[in-house]
């Protein structure tokens, strides 16, 4: 039996989860419209590659990853393109996006796809390939492109941890995934494993899912995975987590700063490996998620649902009741609430819950911290939260980050047990944003400045090299005037050209000699005094021209 290990902190909340899983998993309706948002990934937004009005089919192509670590979105479905504009998204910050809407034609009319039937005897840099023109990415919540999890590292990856756990309260689309799909989500694992060269596979799944573990360890056995363990793990929230989850299983401490592939581990979400299974051997893009529809619902289940798909159509296909207030993105630990209703369903989104007030009562009276220090007793990071909560109020940012404020996870803990009902990951929230604002404007000032020094050493140079030209342009006509001057007559190239341009004159007043003006027959007196009086000025001006002449040639 292997022997597990424990990480700092962590809590116990309520896990609210029997009520979503009563069901085995049900399509989700087709939706009046998706909205399908171009930035669902860590990295670079994909870019548009279809038209307002182009009909489209499902799992056509319509954003093209866009830069080294971005990833391509598709079509949820058949249907019409109506508009490309910013939209309100699935995100905390309630700021629009650039998003996609598609009205569904409902014939669910599939763009060819292209299976691979002996994935193994495919170039690895293919396989990678497709996962990114397929668009997988993470499914736990970071949402990094896949692709670029799974090259080979400098660091020997050993272990390759699937994460199961599923540890935040009311999420369940990861225990019914486990439960009706195990066998394509084992199938995903070692395509991973193999890309990876890892040599084996644990599976953490906290041990309140009997199922799910049950499911997952018949299909090891019936797939004769050899190098796959499935490992029951305490229930123990945040043990979720990639950090957390790494520690229990393998007894490695993945420090700050540090990445689990630097020490020998790679983790991934079981619905990323059951998505990129599908990529590969069906050549499915990464169009639909399972996604945990719970809280004041008539009906809690867990739907497969078409990425875009409104928040406020998903929610009523579980029949929404009277009393709620708004909606969670994911748990109620680390989940946002959503700014809007319209929202569409985006890759990161696992669950929603449906909030109110006897679900979710209102924030309690703020008191003064009395520096119990229970928050630094949950932390699973081992940060001292209280110091931070007060650099953060302080706008102390500086010294906030001498606290390690970037290495919390936003988990929550600290907030839960709280006594005086401070809301310290907001404070976090708040002072990591501000850091980050304040490093985009110090980079923008760098980049201004960096152009600006520029522009002066190319004036610079620019003035330096005319002035360079000009005095070797002097010391030439210096040097010409200084040279002797022949008497005997050149004779030679230079005379003949002369010669040949004086005949070209000479042929020229010639011919001009011989025309006649036309229409002066019938000119009046006005008009031939007019004529005269040009033809005066200009033989003066031909007299003058003739005297700059001669007085040059005397010179």
């Amino acid at each position: 039996m292997r022997k597990l290990y424990t990480f700092h902190g962590g809590v116990h909340p309520a896990t609210c989860k029997t009520q979503s899983t009563g069901k085995p998993i049900a399509k989700a309706k087709l939706p009046s419209k998706l909205i399908i948002p171009l930035h669902q990934h860590v990295g670079h937004s994909a870019r548009p590659v279809v038209e307002v009005g182009e009909r489209v089919q499902k799992g056509q192509l319509i954003g093209r990853a866009d830069g080294h670590v971005s990833s391509a979105v598709h079509a949820s479905t058949s249907g019409t393109v109506t508009a490309i504009d910013m939209q309100p998204v699935a995100h905390p910050s309630g700021l629009p996006e650039l998003c996609i809407t598609l009205i569904p034609d409902g014939l669910e009319e599939w763009l060819e796809l292209e299976p691979i039937d002996d994935w193994q005897s495919v170039p690895h840099t293919e396989l990678r390939h497709r996962l990114r023109n397929a668009g997988v990415v993470g499914l736990g919540g970071a949402v990094f492109p896949s692709d670029m999890k799974l090259y080979a590292h400098k660091h020997k990856i050993k272990t390759l941890v699937i994460n199961g756990a599923e540890c935040e309260p009311y999420i369940t689309c990861d225990d019914l995934l486990m439960r009706e799909r195990a066998a394509e989500i084992l199938a995903g694992a070692e395509l991973m494993r193999t890309l990876l060269y890892a040599d084996e596979v644990l599976i953490g799944i906290e041990d309140n899912k009997p199922e799910a573990i049950h499911a997952m360890r018949s299909a090891v056995i019936a797939g004769k995975h050899a190098n796959m363990e499935i490992v029951a793990v305490p229930t123990i929230y945040p043990g979720g987590g990639a950090k957390q989850l790494i520690r229990v299983l393998t007894g490695i401490e993945v420090a700050a700063g540090v990445r689990s592939t630097d020490l020998g581990v790679q983790c991934f979400n079981v619905g990323t490996a059951y998505s990129a299974w599908r990529a590969i051997r069906f050549g499915e893009p990464l169009i639909s998620r399972i996604v945990t529809v719970t809280g004041n619902v008539a009906s809690p289940q867990n739907l497969e649902t078409l990425i875009g798909t409104p928040i406020i159509e998903l929610v009523a296909q579980a029949g929404a009741l009277q009393g709620t207030n708004g909606y969670i993105m994911g748990g109620p630990m680390m989940g946002v609430l959503l700014p809007s209703d319209q929202a569409g369903v985006i890759k990161a989104t696992n669950c929603i819950i449906a909030a109110s007030d006897q679900l979710f009562p209102p924030p309690k009276t703020v008191l003064p911290c009395i520096r119990c220090t229970r928050c630094a007793d949950v932390c699973p990071a081992q940060l001292q939260p209280q110091d931070l909560y007060w650099h953060a109020r302080a706008k102390n940012f500086t010294k906030a980050e001498e606290y390690h404020l970037f290495d919390c996870i936003e988990c929550g803990a600290c907030s839960y047990v709280c006594p005086s009902n401070i809301p310290l990951v907001q404070y976090y929230r708040f002072a990591k944003s501000e850091i980050w604002a304040q490093q985009a404007s110090q980079k923008a000032a760098n980049a201004a400045r960096e152009r600006h020094e520029f522009r002066e050493s190319r004036l610079e140079r620019e003035k330096r090299e005319k002035a360079e030209k000009l005095a070797a342009k002097e010391k030439a006509a210096t040097k010409s005037e200084a040279a002797p001057v022949s008497d005997k007559p050149d004779t030679g190239p230079v005379d003949e050209t002369q010669r040949k341009i004086q005949a070209a004159i000479d042929h020229a007043r010639a011919q001009a000699a011989t025309i006649k003006p036309k229409n002066t027959e019938q000119l009046t007196p006005q008009q031939l005094a007019e004529i005269a009086d040009i033809e005066a000025r200009r033989a003066r001006i031909r007299e003058i021209a003739q005297a700059s002449t001669d007085t040059h040639t005397r010179e």
